[in-house]
């Protein structure tokens, strides 16, 4: 399989819907208003765990360049974490990164450097990281990643879910671990039954470590019970991509707010979709 990236910045039409009920998994009832921002806004800063591959090599590209106009205000505030434009293997370089997640406490960035198979550290402002998960190849192995891409970092675990997007699974890697184990879907194997996944794109949990999935590839969000491998659909109709307020069209990023709200970007729609829980 190949890099699943050719991405392009979403829109500045926010469309806002509810609503789906994350604890009862039952669709109530669906109210639609648009909000229109006055500057363009990316997918990327929406989400504060995952940043698409598009949005962050032109970050990096930005940083270098003397273009006010395409200069973003993070570069301009901030110094290059790695080798700028350049890919590679080494510790200071990356290809093709996708996610992105912060351990708070410690002040320490997670990246999946995707077409690496790997998951890099980096301490704050330091220009060289350290490989804590993969490295091994791309492969179904309990040691290696299959093109990862969102990442969740669970500070009462002290390990990161990680979506493997190659693999139609997501894993959970205790830092300090040489292997991973099993979280959702079945490695190596796609589906849209309630227990398995088509290309997953991003993860992300709640304050109960409840876990939620953009199954990109099935058009929907998956809400699985914290240590359950059952989901159930909350946003989206499996196999069925569309743009009224109760579809998605391959759905690539996820964030939960503490109303247990869930924000998702909706990549081919170009649109922000808000599913309000009650």
């Amino acid at each position: 399989m190949s890099s699943p990236l050719t991405t392009t910045a979403a829109s500045s039409l926010i469309t806002t819907t509810g609503v789906t009920s994350v604890a009862t998994a039952t669709t109530v009832s669906v109210t639609t208003s648009t909000i229109t921002t006055s500057s363009t806004t990316s997918s990327s800063t929406t989400s504060s765990s995952t940043t698409s591959s598009s949005t962050t090599s032109s970050s990096t590209t930005s940083s270098s360049t003397t273009s006010s106009s395409t200069t973003s205000s993070s570069t301009t505030s901030s110094s290059t974490t790695t080798s700028t434009s350049i890919s590679g293997t080494s510790n200071n370089q990356l290809d093709t990164p996708y996610g992105i997640t912060h351990d708070w406490s410690a002040n320490i960035f997670y990246i999946t450097d995707q077409n690496n198979h790997r998951v890099m550290k980096y301490l704050s402002n330091s220009t060289s990281g350290t490989v804590v998960a993969g490295n091994n190849g791309q492969g179904m192995g309990t040691t290696q990643l299959n093109y990862p891409l969102g990442v969740y970092f669970d500070s009462s675990s002290n390990s990161l879910l990680i979506v493997n997007y190659g693999a139609h699974n997501v894993v959970r890697w205790v830092l300090g671990a040489s292997s991973w184990t099993l979280v959702v879907g079945n490695t190596g194997v796609s589906g849209s039954t309630s227990t398995l996944l088509f290309t997953p794109f991003d993860v992300t949990c709640d304050s109960m470590n409840n876990v939620y999935v953009a199954d990109s590839g099935n058009h929907r969000l998956q809400f699985f019970f914290a240590g359950q491998s059952n989901g159930t659909t909350v946003a989206g109709i499996t196999g069925t991509m569309g743009s009224t307020s109760t579809l998605l069209n391959q759905p690539t990023s996820i964030v939960v707010d503490a109303q247990f709200n869930i924000y998702v970007v909706d990549y081919a729609n170009s649109r922000i979709q808000e599913f309000l829980h009650y």
